[in-house]
């Protein structure tokens, strides 16, 4: 059966490692979790740092560009629909 770790105990290895006290294998021992785990963890923090510091206008006009970019892409296959239909019913009329 495997384990499971709260986001808590996830937290706690990943900042174990990143302290650098410790090598990867006894934090592993420690909180008896496999080593790859632990650097994925601490991998996964390190991304997530940038992320957590970066401008809130910066994420917040990213976002919205991704909501007129998805807007865009909606009213793009409305249209394709709409032309396979009316193309679908032209080929029926005639018979083929």
């Amino acid at each position: 059966m495997r384990r499971q770790f709260t986001p808590q105990q996830k937290a706690a290895v990943a900042l174990a490692a990143l302290k650098g006290d410790k090598t990867i294998n006894q934090i592993a021992s420690e909180y008896e979790v496999n080593p790859t785990q632990v650097k994925l963890w601490r991998d996964a923090v390190k991304a997530s740092a940038t992320v957590t510091f970066s401008d809130k206008r910066t994420r917040a006009a990213r976002a919205q560009d991704t909501e007129r970019h998805i807007d865009e892409l909606h009213r793009v296959i409305g249209v394709r629909d709409a032309e396979l239909e009316w193309l679908k019913k032209k080929i029926h009329g005639l018979g083929i």
